[in-house]
């Protein structure tokens, strides 16, 4: 294999003959093989923004870089030397889609460590400039964690806030950049709701402070933003295989590595590289760069009308993120009183492999921060991210079987969901009662009914709401006492769905709790 093949590998695939949206899972339950062409299990993989099927370019790539890229390219002898024109093929192809310099490009073993070493590797070389590190509210958590290390070694940190569809306002970060500031950071896209961001005109308010750009989900699929001094992405996002994470440094942005001096990749990543993996993820980000122009508009299509879809066909859902300014392949919902998990495994069990970012569905108790940031319903959250090829028969086949699984999950609740009424705008928002209930006794102090949910994860603190409110006056308040972080963020966002007024929170132990929080609510419908 020569550094031509590198840069002449095939691109053309025919996803409807490979069936790349197929997963075929090995018999043994630690297999981990996922093989694109064949369907055992027939499970439709509609998850590509967590990880995507190795792309069939990466696998031949890869096959032939085993076999003629497996020396030291360090070293000067034959082999070594193979291994040499190939990496540095590899780097020149990246360099060629992310629209730099091939010297600008080092590869990490993941996009997790690109991030990590971007983020403190510009603080280090920007320390003179000050401690001060900006970011949007939204940022995976590979820059929140690095932001908890500045933080903890005495720097200092600033959150710029996002609107409801999870995009971050110039003018947010022009507010938050101080004469100290060090360091911006901005993602191209979400990688829970698809929201797009503006991450040329951040740049533009940014001026000489350095931005680092978080293209891990936008990588391959769409043209990379300009305006960026360093930029992170992850070869797996894109059909590469794992362990390969690309960090750029633009000429002239002071970078100073985090970790111990090495001499490989430009002393900003230490440690044996992985030739025959980097030569395919390079590969492969080519081919699907080439692939995106063709497909990306077939996606929109099949997204906009999950979008369209599923508030049509399923009741008391929210679907969260940018409608015009998104990724093509992504969607997100939430659905009132439903538990993610639960949703999610009756989907997997329907042949649906998708993801959520629920708290009850992720290895962490806490809310999802991007949908909380956003301050929508953080439970009973769906993503659907479509790969290359994915068939309108399977979309259209989700769209069948959703309702009747959310229905079925909902069904032992008992709930009225009748869509709301119209009513005057004078009136307020309108939405309907939940089922009439007898139980809750109001307080002596003001009449408020104290509704207790202490000790109970949500969705369980809005079900209970939902039963309760319809034996509350109107312009009655029930204070829900809750323990439940994603209480804070559900029951506003149930107000807002069912068309209650939210009034805030207040101590619990004002309503007789030892614990947690009363959220206040009145009933106006």
């Amino acid at each position: 294999m020569t550094s031509d093949d590198v840069r002449d590998s095939p691109s053309d695939v025919d996803y409807s003959d490979i069936r790349g949206d197929r997963l075929t899972v090995g018999k043994h339950p630690g297999h981990a093989g996922i093989h694109p062409g064949v369907s055992l299990n027939v499970t439709v993989y509609f998850d590509v923004a967590s990880t995507a099927p190795l792309h069939p370019v990466a696998r031949q790539a890869l096959t032939a870089a085993l076999d003629e890229g497996w020396a030291d390219p360090a070293r000067l002898y034959r082999s070594g030397r193979q291994a040499r024109m190939l990496l540095d093929a590899a780097r020149e192809t990246v360099a060629g889609v992310l629209g730099c310099r091939a010297d600008e490009i080092a590869f990490t073993a993941s996009g997790t460590q690109a991030v990590h070493l971007g983020v403190l590797g510009a603080l280090a070389g920007n320390r003179r400039r000050g401690g001060h590190l900006v970011h949007s509210a939204v940022e995976h958590s590979g820059v929140l964690h690095a932001a908890e290390r500045h933080e903890a070694a005495g720097g200092e940190v600033s959150v710029v806030p996002v609107d409801r569809y999870g995009r971050a306002a110039p003018g947010g970060f022009a507010a938050a950049l101080r004469p100290d500031t060090a360091l911006a950071v901005l993602q191209s896209a979400n990688h829970e709701v698809g929201t797009v961001q503006p991450v040329a005109e951040v740049a533009e308010v940014c001026g000489d402070v350095p931005l680092l750009v978080d293209a891990a989900q936008s990588a391959g699929r769409v043209d990379v933003p300009g305006g960026w001094s360093l930029l992170a992405a992850s070869a797996h996002k894109w059909g590469g295989p794992a362990g390969v994470g690309v960090l750029a440094v633009r000429k002239g942005v002071r970078y100073s590595s985090p970790l111990p001096a090495d001499e490989r990749e430009g002393g900003r990543v230490p440690g044996y590289v992985n030739v025959p993996a980097i030569v395919a993820a390079a590969a492969s980000l080519r081919a699907v760069r080439a692939e995106a122009d063709r497909e990306n508009a077939r996606l929109h299509a099949l997204v906009e009308r999950i979008r369209t879809r599923v508030p049509e066909l399923v009741p008391e859902v929210e679907v969260v993120g940018d409608p015009v300014r998104r990724l093509p392949h992504v969607v997100t919902f939430s659905c009132l009183y439903v538990d993610g998990e639960v949703l999610l495994t009756e989907l997997d069990r329907a042949g649906f492999a998708v993801s959520s970012g629920s708290s009850c569905s992720s290895s962490t108790l806490t809310p999802s921060h991007v949908l909380a940031a956003m301050g929508v319903l953080t439970e009973g959250n769906v993503r659907v991210s479509l790969p290359f090829g994915a068939a309108e028969a399977d979309v259209e086949r989700f769209l069948t079987v959703l309702p009747g699984l959310v229905a079925g999950v909902r069904a032992p609740l008992g709930l009225d969901l009748t869509p709301p009424p119209e009513r005057a705008p004078e009136s307020g928002p309108s939405g309907p009662a939940g089922e009439p209930d007898a139980g809750g006794d109001p307080d002596a102090a003001g009449g408020t009914t104290v509704l207790d949910a202490l000790g109970k994860r949500c969705p369980l603190p809005v079900i209970e709401l939902s039963r309760r409110i319809g034996g509350v006056p109107l312009g009655g308040t029930v204070a829900v006492l809750a323990d439940d972080e994603a209480a804070r963020l559900d029951v506003p966002a149930w107000c807002g769905m069912r068309g209650q007024e939210y009034l805030g929170e207040a101590p619990a132990a004002e309503y007789g709790g030892d614990r947690g929080v009363a959220y206040l609510v009145r009933r106006t419908t």
